[in-house]
C-alpha cells in the first residue's frame, strides 16, 4: 500500500504561481510513475503531467511550457510547478501513483483556485 499527502494549494491571482507538494509513503519501493491529476466542478478529472521513475514527463498540452513535473526520489516527493497561472487552472489536484503490481493510489485532493 502507497500512502499520498498532498500540500501547497491556495488562491492565487492570474499570471501567479503555486508549488504543489505529495509525499508519498508506504510501500515506496513498488511505485512507478507519479504524477498530478485535476477535477473541475462539472467536468471529468484529467492528467496534468506525469513523470516516470526514470524521470521521464508527459504534460497535458494546456499547461505546457506553464507546468514543471519533477521527483525527489530521496525524499519520496512529486512536486508540480505551476506559473502563470489561469483562472481555468481553478479545480481540486490529486496526486497520483502506480506501482509495479497494477495499482493506483490517490491523495485526497487540494484546492488550487486562480483569480481574474
Amino acid at each position: 500500500q502507497v500512502q499520498l499527502v498532498e500540500s501547497g494549494g491556495g488562491l492565487v491571482q492570474a499570471g501567479g504561481s503555486l508549488r504543489l507538494s505529495c509525499a508519498a509513503s508506504g510501500s515506496i519501493f513498488s511505485i512507478n510513475a507519479m504524477g498530478w491529476y485535476r477535477q473541475a466542478p462539472r467536468k471529468q478529472r484529467e492528467l496534468v503531467a506525469a513523470i516516470t521513475s526514470g524521470g521521464s514527463t508527459n504534460y497535458a498540452d494546456s499547461v505546457k511550457g506553464r507546468f514543471t513535473i519533477s521527483r525527489d526520489n530521496a525524499k519520496n516527493t512529486v512536486y508540480l510547478q505551476m506559473n502563470s497561472l489561469k483562472p481555468e487552472d481553478t479545480a481540486v489536484y490529486y496526486c497520483h501513483a502506480d506501482d509495479t503490481y497494477y495499482s493506483d493510489y490517490w491523495g485526497q485532493g487540494t484546492q488550487v483556485t486562480v483569480s481574474s
